[in-house]
């Protein structure tokens, strides 16, 4: 993520930064633009980074910032965070306008130029008008079912059938404000729902897309939560009492605890194939049929 609420310079200045730390730090990291880099890294021991806005205001009210955008290397956008956007609403709003006339137009754009549409944090209405008007599959790549916990940011069955049927992507949440019984929430429980959720849309629809923040401290997320649009402090899915990141569940620390949820999948009942689809071939796929023009 390099984008929550920044304007296009703002992006512009996490880009350079990104950049200094490619420079740095090369024998671990660079930057992904497309599939094969994420292949280039998996064989070189490194790790590709592919940029993404969890919002849409770097291109503030130009759609010819969208290009600009991709040639920076951005390949994923949400058309709207928690909040109502120029393009569509967010899932925080008490009403869901739908895609707006400028989202309907830098839809059709982004399709052109190959920016994953992402509607991760908007409202259903908005979310089922985008797979619709999108020429090509969507994502959302950091939530999980409604059917399963109930958070505001979570999918309804719809908006999941609407995703398998037009080849779109899910990716799973280990976030624990989207997860049942929150930070205690079993691992069980979650495979069980990511087999649930296979049965409803396809094995071939889904992914994990954790929305890990790790040593990050509390201004961030009150950065992500407030940005500069209002005066008064919102806790998002959190609380005053617990304002800052929830505690992961145990058995999903960090990157080093995938096996856990894999291990668990198989024994859910899901085949090595499914499992390796669900841990990474699936996203895969769609880097290579979305980036690109």
């Amino acid at each position: 993520t390099i984008c929550y609420h920044e304007d296009f310079q703002e992006m512009v200045e996490n880009v350079i930064a990104w950049n200094r730390l490619f420079e740095l730090h090369s024998e671990l990291i660079f930057q992904g633009r497309c599939a094969e880099d994420v292949m280039k890294a998996q064989n070189e021991g490194r790790t590709a980074i592919i940029f993404g806005f969890q919002n849409c205001s770097p291109i503030e009210d130009d759609i010819g910032l969208v290009e600009i955008c991709h040639q920076l290397g951005v390949r994923f956008m949400q058309l709207s965070y928690n909040n109502q956007s120029l393009l569509a609403t967010g899932c925080y709003e008490d009403d869901d306008s739908g895609i707006t006339r400028m989202g309907r137009q830098v839809i059709k754009e982004m399709n052109r130029v190959g920016l994953v549409v992402d509607m991760s944090h908007s409202a259903r209405r908005s979310t089922l008008e985008a797979i619709e008007i999108s020429a090509r599959p969507i994502a959302i790549t950091h939530a999980n079912p409604f059917f399963w916990c109930e958070a505001l940011r979570n999918k309804t069955d719809d908006v999941l059938k609407a995703i398998g049927d037009s080849g779109g992507m899910l990716g799973f949440s280990l976030y624990p404000h989207h997860l049942k019984d929150k930070s205690a929430c079993l691992l069980e429980d979650f495979c069980g729902m990511i087999a649930r959720t296979a049965e409803m849309i396809g094995v071939e629809r889904i992914g994990i897309g954790s929305d890990l923040c790790q040593n990050q401290p509390d201004n961030v997320v009150e950065w992500m939560r407030n940005g500069t649009w209002s005066n008064e402090r919102d806790f998002g899915e959190g609380s005053a009492g617990l304002a800052g990141f929830p505690e992961q569940p145990e058995w999903f620390r960090d990157n080093r605890d995938f096996e856990n949820i894999f291990s668990c999948l198989r024994k859910t009942g899901f085949s090595e194939n499914e499992v390796e689809r669900i841990a990474g071939l699936n996203w895969l796929e769609f880097f290579e049929k979305s980036f690109g023009p």
